[in-house]
């Protein structure tokens, strides 16, 4: 019996909006694909500025938020799916967040 590989071309992005509770993203093939922005927490808890600080990276196919070190990839977008970070990971993360803020890191 034979199997085939399945090579999946994933659409370059071409441009991302980031507003209070939505994330969309242009693809180069015409689509737009918006999500909740309850999705990725770290956007959530990101100030408008830092969401707005963003780059379009990996040739065009991530997105990386350098301010709160957040990478989404056009695949993910493309396949419904969330972030993965656990509940302590984020916790960690808002702590130290909270400590840079009050200038104690």
């Amino acid at each position: 019996m034979s199997s085939a590989k399945v090579t999946v071309a994933w659409p370059k992005i071409i441009a991302v909006r980031v507003s209070e509770d939505t994330l969309s993203v242009d693809l180069e093939d015409g689509r737009t694909i918006s999500v909740p922005l309850s999705w990725y927490p770290r956007l959530v808890y990101a100030t408008e500025a830092e969401r707005q600080h963003f780059e379009i990276a990996g040739a065009g196919y991530g997105i990386h938020w350098p301010d709160i070190d957040e990478d989404i990839g056009v695949e993910g977008l493309l396949l419904g799916k969330r972030s993965t970070e656990s509940p302590a990971s984020l916790a960690r993360w808002l702590a130290e967040r909270e400590k840079k803020r009050e200038g104690r890191a």
